[in-house]
């Protein structure tokens, strides 16, 4: 099907953008996962939890589509795709046919939107990269290339390093918030939220594993989304530097992965940077196994 920019809806009310592109997110929820989990933090934590700007959504509604199924045409209730941005982060879009996205580049750069950057499936940001190049004039700069991995059967590593993991709690606010800090700084995540509120929101439904020596000393951590539409997302994993290659990442990792299966999760997810193939490796061996390639761009003047 061709698509050009009049089908695209966008709006700043969440409700019912839910309303909307709700059943289109849940149909593959591994595929969307950032919308799904960006889209619940906003809908529990209120429309400032990434900014002080307004969120803006956008979904595109297939004309022929109405009412259609996820067996009947190529949409979910007539929604094929959408996108989203919580400013100051980057735009970003669900998967996209190359024939539909320089007309959307061109009706958003019409309308005097502006984004730091996009992320997206790999193809579908590149090509939006492009696009935006030439409508809005701004240079685009791969910043970053990942990989969505989803746990087949789980296989903890071997041997598993001394100590145990438990649930963070508020005690460990302060440490919790400076390993994010932490995490977000050396591995470039500018789209990297105030570390405070962060750990406020994830202590508050046990979100973050530490895992702990004997002597009850954190040494590394392991978060986690909540629940939606089936899928938890493992993310961040961090160790400081000092006490990395010992096995605490991964036996971190482990149980958060135990833990959201016995949880209820029906797929456990997370992103890995292909630029370290160590975290690659390691998340292979306990048994995640390759879904889909994504790619971030940074847009600048």
């Amino acid at each position: 099907m061709t698509r050009d920019a009049r089908g695209w809806v966008f709006t700043h009310d969440l409700d019912e953008f839910l309303t909307s592109a709700g059943d289109f997110l849940r149909s593959r929820p591994a595929a969307h996962t950032v919308a799904l989990s960006v889209t619940d933090a906003l809908r529990r934590r209120g429309p400032d939890v990434y900014g002080e700007e307004a969120p803006f959504f956008g979904r595109f509604a297939d004309a022929d589509a109405d009412g259609a199924d996820e067996g009947e045409g190529d949409g979910v209730g007539g929604v094929s795709a959408v996108l989203f941005h919580t400013p100051p982060y980057q735009l970003n879009l669900t998967d996209l046919p190359a024939e539909g996205i320089d007309a959307l580049a061109a009706r958003l750069a019409d309308e005097g939107y502006s984004f730091p950057g996009v992320g997206g499936p790999v193809d579908t940001a590149a090509e939006f990269a492009a696009a935006w190049e030439r409508h809005a004039g701004a240079r685009a700069q791969l910043r970053r290339s990942e990989r969505l991995y989803r746990l087949g059967t789980l296989t903890p590593p071997t041997p598993v390093p001394p100590g145990r993991a438990r649930v963070a709690g508020e005690s460990d606010h302060a440490l919790v918030a400076r390993w994010y800090s932490e995490f977000a700084g050396i591995f470039g995540r500018n789209e990297r939220q105030d570390p405070d509120r962060w750990a406020e929101s994830r202590l508050a439904y046990g979100g973050v594993t530490l895992w702990e020596t004997p002597d009850g000393t954190p040494v590394a951590m392991a978060g986690a989304t909540p629940l939606i539409a089936g899928q938890i997302r493992v993310a961040p994993v961090y160790t400081p530097a000092p006490l990395r290659g010992r096995g605490y990442a991964g036996a971190a990792t482990a149980e958060v992965s135990r833990a959201a299966l016995a949880g209820g999760a029906d797929e456990v997810l997370l992103f890995t940077d292909l630029a370290n193939p160590t975290s690659n490796g390691l998340y292979q061996r306990i048994g995640y196994r390759p879904v889909a390639d994504f790619a971030v761009y940074d847009f600048a003047k």
